[in-house]
């Protein structure tokens, strides 16, 4: 007797259990939606990669069943997802008092405890101003000459190679640069690559958060411990032996250290090194990749491309000088190229909050501590707020001028933490376009593929074959 009664418990309190996961509490009407199985959700559908450069299939889906706000679980937690423009507009322009910025436990887990995007308030804007201090348009400008210089020399190794894998090619270029000017790390001169590291990091970091040998979560974790323990090494030998003068970003961070009563400590400062190597590199060489492609896929695109940096090289007075700022914000063409690019991109298709109290919007209750994906690719791929969005057409960009974020395009995030590399992406891929078209001629040899995930799109595999231009435009750089 005791048995079923105990066993008809055991099945009520499931039951009870199950029926309060697919219907949470909320002191209001939740946005229609499916919570998935218990405790994981719809997790697995939504790390399902898509093929297309189209809206992922696991939101694509749930618009057309539920409409542009829907709710959803992922990795245990309650979800709202907008692919409404005005709720995004309104979670950017809330950041800090409706809302805050938030990751999955497996995403903090991957970046640091401290990274600059867990952190809120004071200590995020303390961070943004030294993140500033490095990509500012002043540091930009000094910096230029250099971003120039290396992209010729990159582009004049690969003309003498076979083929090259474009997407690894400019990924370690954009690397090598960057470590340069973050903590002054040359790969000839070092004894161990930090590349590797971050490669394995990438390798999981879109994966299914299994941390057991043998999952690509684990050589995530393990690459970035790895790069982490080779950062601090670097960052305790500067601090043996300080420079006298300021060259790299590491002589700033040591001397904010050293200040009475800084509020950065080491691991916030070693967190933010190993996030802004990975974004600048990783993002900018995807971007890049997709770029050659399309204007090699459109050759109108190029062509008027090319007309617009060799008038810039035909209209110098010094014929052999290299880059200056005006040529680079002279370039509008190529900024419609960049624009057009990374709405098609997508490369963060996924930019979370969490509410800091219950949220009307539109008859929905969002309630507090639920967390907000914001879905960039289902306004940037909207066919009510592009012509046609799947197509490539840089023209449509025309006459606009895009500083920041707006309700139909959020490529760079928007609000408080609009992201402040912005101008460093920008710079890096009209330089090497620039470059590009006016020193090499190429093909592409083979087609590549492209996989979204829900982190990153990955553009693997494109190779293309490069020749050097003839030299009547060549700058000495």
């Amino acid at each position: 007797m005791w048995a079923l009664f105990f066993g008809a418990l055991i099945i009520i309190s499931i039951t009870h259990w199950v029926y309060r996961w697919r219907n949470p509490r909320c002191n209001g009407t939740l946005p229609p939606g499916s919570m998935g199985l218990p405790l994981i959700g719809e997790t697995l559908q939504f790390f399902a990669p898509n093929t297309s450069c189209d809206i992922s299939p696991f939101v694509r889906d749930r618009m057309k069943r539920y409409g542009p706000i829907f709710r959803t679980n992922l990795v245990g937690r309650p979800v709202v997802v907008s692919t409404d423009p005005d709720l995004n507009y309104f979670i950017f322009q809330q950041e800090g008092k409706l809302f805050q910025s938030w990751y999955p436990d497996t995403f903090t887990e991957i970046f640091g405890r401290q990274n600059v995007g867990s952190l809120h308030g004071f200590m995020y804007k303390y961070l943004k101003n030294m993140v500033l201090n490095l990509f500012g348009p002043e540091s930009l400008k000094k910096m230029l000459p250099e971003v120039e210089q290396t992209a010729s020399k990159r582009l004049q190794l690969w003309s003498h190679q076979e083929s090259v894998e474009l997407k690894e090619a400019t990924a370690t270029m954009i690397f090598d640069l960057t470590a340069k000017k973050l903590i002054s790390y040359d790969q000839e001169n070092s004894s161990e690559n930090l590349r590797e590291n971050f490669v394995a990091f990438i390798q999981g970091l879109i994966s299914f958060p299994l941390d057991i040998p043998g999952t690509a979560y684990h050589e995530c974790l393990q690459g970035r411990k790895k790069a982490m323990r080779m950062l601090k090494n670097l960052l305790q030998e500067r601090q043996a032996n300080p420079r006298k003068h300021e060259t790299d970003f590491f002589d700033y961070v040591l001397e904010e250290l050293q200040k009475n009563k800084t509020i950065l400590t080491e691991e916030i400062a070693l967190d933010l090194m190993f996030v802004l190597l990975f974004a600048s590199f990783e993002t900018t060489s995807l971007g890049l990749t997709l770029a050659v492609k399309f204007i090699s896929d459109h050759p109108l695109v190029l062509k008027k491309l090319t007309e617009e940096h060799e008038g810039i090289l035909k209209n110098r007075e010094n014929a052999i000088s290299g880059l200056t700022w005006k040529e680079y914000k002279s370039m509008k063409f190529t900024f419609q190229v960049i624009n057009e690019t990374v709405r098609l991109a997508n490369i963060v298709p996924g930019i979370f909050r969490k509410t800091l109290r219950d949220i009307q919007f539109k008859g929905y209750t969002i309630p507090a501590g639920w967390a907000v994906m914001v879905c960039p690719p289902a306004v940037h791929l909207n066919p009510a707020k592009y012509e046609d969005p799947l197509a490539f057409n840089p023209w449509r960009w025309k006459g606009m001028e895009v500083n920041g974020a707006s309700k139909t395009f959020m490529a760079f995030g928007g609000g408080m933490r609009f992201c402040v590399g912005t101008e460093f992406t920008k710079v890096q891929m009209a330089v090497f376009l620039h470059c590009l078209v006016t020193k090499s001629r190429w093909q592409a040899i083979k087609g590549g593929n492209i996989v979204r995930t829900p982190g990153l799109q990955f553009p693997s595999g494109y190779h293309i074959q490069l020749t050097e231009r003839d030299k009547r435009y060549n700058s000495t750089t």
